[in-house]
């Protein structure tokens, strides 16, 4: 199921419902634990993967997420298939958003990370996936699904709307994505447009 964006406002809205989007393919990991009860959700966290790294299509993001993923498909796999790690959403090259785990819950996603002091950012964030690289321009259907997801957490959880960062920023030294390919002023552009 796709549901691009064309400018025209034909893509059908998105909705959270019990912590799930209403327009997403569902793929529900285990690699999750539930929030604290009354924990606000202040933090957007923006990644990139792509599986083998710099490989883009197929099923191996989810099955990374899921713990499916096959050891002896690529020579990469042997090191991290094992790894439990998780994140709420991913979107595709062409736009398509998969959802991994409810927004109620804690991905893991963040690692060893902190923003504005606060440590254990998988505690009150929630974690995007961006199929792609550091160093790779991100699609156009991205920025656009990225945008319209962004609007539509923001629209739940309010206090995330000044707190949009990227990875590289809650974990600096460890991590580098989403990446200088990142446009941010377009992303930016793109949520003042659409607010």
């Amino acid at each position: 199921m796709s549901f691009l964006t064309n400018g025209g406002g034909n893509s059908p809205e998105l909705i959270i419902e019990a912590g799930w989007l209403n327009h997403a393919e569902i793929q529900r990991s285990s690699h999750f634990e539930p929030r604290t009860a009354g924990e606000a959700i202040n933090l957007l966290v923006v990644h990139n993967i792509s599986l083998p790294p710099g490989q883009f299509g197929g099923d191996h993001i989810t099955n990374f997420f899921l713990g499916n993923l096959d050891p002896n498909i690529h020579p990469y796999f042997e090191n991290i298939y094992n790894i439990r790690v998780s994140a709420h959403c991913l979107i595709q090259r062409n736009g398509h958003i998969i959802q991994y785990v409810s927004f109620n819950d804690k991905a893991w996603h963040a690692g060893v990370s902190a923003y504005k002091s606060r440590e254990k950012c998988n505690d009150f964030s929630i974690g995007i996936e961006l199929e792609g690289t550091d160093d790779i321009p991100y699609t156009e259907a991205q920025y656009q699904q990225l945008t319209l997801l962004s609007r539509c957490l923001i629209d739940t959880y309010p206090a995330m709307k000044n707190n949009i960062v990227g990875h590289c920023d809650i974990a600096p030294g460890r991590k580098t994505d989403p990446g200088e390919a990142f446009d941010w002023q377009h992303f930016q552009a793109l949520m003042v447009s659409k607010s």
